[in-house]
């Protein structure tokens, strides 16, 4: 297991218990915290995202009740909460009596450094584990049979880079070359893997890639509860896109919460919110995060920005054969969606578990089986990400695309005229608009669309599920058609000329 973040972590736990060795190989040299507060404090340079806002959803949360019921209670006496989102129902939903399932639509509250601390322990107490830090990979040791072309990796090469941890680091001095055999190696290094140059060397040709980049940026800021004082009631909003800016409230463990912005990576002048006096002056002006920061909490930590975030899917079969054999990739190594749409944990240990019910499989069979297992279970939140960022993009700037194409605009929302005349109604401007004035204010009305997007957005649906349900299309629609007649939406925070003036 080359990599000992979440992905690889998750990997190396299903895989161990359903009886394989596993050797996790991490670069960072990280020796084991003593407690779950104490981890915050990682130096995890390998995964810069740590320190940033996390949701562990409602399909993560019932794989591991499901899978790994004692890390799941081992989470719980960390610190972290369990999120059960329909025991703070939004006042406006008059129906409140419990539904069939509403049990599945709970996620997990805490950091990331907490969940990756619980499951190392998890991991490091199973006798046929191995974790070794503060050494890296540097390419595959790989064989090709007489009689088969594709190339079979045997196992990896690399060098230790530091110490480590003393209890379970690599025995060899820093700089001092190692090779190990394995009969499989699976990528768990993220989305800036290097894995694609380390098949070039072998003979192999990288996998086919599709990268759409994001083009946001992400900026995170943790704070703690005060003594004496307790979170703000969950019933109000927990975030808000307001065009210009999207932003996020996010419970974690021990009495911690993060804010998150996502800002346009052009839009300069958003950039006062990566120092801390701009980011505090723009959390103060949104609706959601106003009582959180009404003297009952006080920041742990600076501003957290990253950049270069994207969508990326890697293929491993091509023309219907393995590119190769004995080697896979799991979680951001092989398919990573926009942060900003919290996925990333969830899905990774999707992977992880779909692939340890795979290794009783061929080399070749391996390969194909759980390639089609990311086909099916993964690939279309990659395809949603990749559209919600398209739409995204279009709504901020919806320049022309051909003729008849509507001008470019401000972003601003809907008036709530209804479309155009008819012959003149530009379809993807009608889903906005379905979008922003049917779907959402069912969500507040409706037991049965809150129910439906709360299965969305938790992953515990498919990614066209809203589209396809008859009753959702029903109440959505009719939403739509009563939009003439509601109140205007309170607003999440400020227009953006008064959002900067504040700045």
């Amino acid at each position: 297991m080359v990599g000992g973040g979440v992905a690889g972590l998750g990997t190396a736990l299903a895989a161990a218990r359903a009886g394989h060795r596993v050797t996790i190989l991490e670069r960072d040299a990280t020796p084991m915290p003593a407690s779950a507060d104490l981890a915050f404090e990682w130096d995890r340079r390998g995964a810069p995202q740590v320190r940033h806002s996390h949701a562990f959803l409602a399909r993560l949360r019932n794989l591991l009740v499901e899978r790994a019921p004692d890390v799941y209670d081992a989470l719980l006496d960390a610190g972290a909460t369990e999120l059960r989102f329909t025991d703070d129902l939004p006042p406006t939903l008059t129906d409140r009596e419990p539904r069939p399932g509403d049990e599945r639509l709970c996620a997990i509250a805490c950091r990331r450094t907490t969940f990756e601390w619980v499951l190392r322990r998890a991991v490091l107490a199973i006798a046929g584990v191995e974790f070794r830090d503060g050494v890296a990979v540097d390419g595959l040791i790989a064989e090709r049979g007489r009689s088969n072309a594709i190339v079979n990796v045997v196992g990896v090469h690399g060098r230790a880079v530091s110490g480590g941890d003393s209890a379970t680091a690599a025995a060899t001095e820093t700089g001092r070359p190692f090779e190990m055999a394995a009969d499989l190696v699976v990528d768990a290094t993220g989305p800036r893997t290097a894995s694609p140059g380390w098949l070039t060397d072998i003979g192999v040709d990288e996998p086919a890639e599709l990268l759409v980049p994001s083009e946001i940026i992400y900026l995170s800021r943790f704070y703690r509860l005060r003594d004496g004082f307790e979170a703000p009631e969950a019933s109000g909003p927990i975030g808000g896109d307001l065009g210009y800016l999207k932003y996020a409230v996010f419970v974690g463990d021990s009495r911690t919460f993060s804010i998150t912005f996502a800002i346009d990576t052009d839009d300069r002048a958003m950039r006062a919110l990566t120092e801390v006096e701009g980011f505090e002056a723009a959390a103060a002006q949104l609706v959601a995060a106003q009582p959180w920061l009404d003297g009952r909490s006080e920041p742990i930590t600076g501003v957290h920005p990253m950049a270069g975030l994207r969508n990326r899917r890697r293929y491993f079969v091509r023309d219907g054969e393995p590119i190769v054999t004995g080697f896979v990739a799991v979680g951001d190594a092989s398919v990573c969606t926009n942060p900003l749409y919290g996925r990333g944990c969830s899905l990774a240990l999707v992977h992880a578990f779909g692939l340890a019910d795979l290794l009783d499989r061929t080399p070749r069979a391996l390969a194909l089986d759980f390639a089609e297992f990311t086909e099916r279970e993964i690939d279309p939140w990659f395809r949603a990400a990749v559209q919600q960022d398209r739409e995204a993009r279009e709504l901020l700037d919806p320049a022309p695309s051909g003729p008849g194409a509507a001008p470019s605009g401000s972003g601003a929302a809907p008036s709530g005229s209804g479309p155009a005349a008819a012959g003149d109604v530009d379809p993807k401007q009608l889903l906005r608009d379905v979008f922003r004035e049917g779907l959402l204010p069912a969500v507040r009305t409706s037991p049965i669309v809150y129910r439906a997007f709360l299965r969305w957005f938790n992953l515990e649906s498919t990614p066209d599920a809203l589209m396809t349900d008859g009753e959702v299309i029903a109440a959505v629609m009719q939403s739509y058609a009563e939009r003439g007649a509601r109140p205007p939406e309170p607003a999440l925070g400020p227009g953006r000329a008064e959002f900067l003036a504040a700045l």
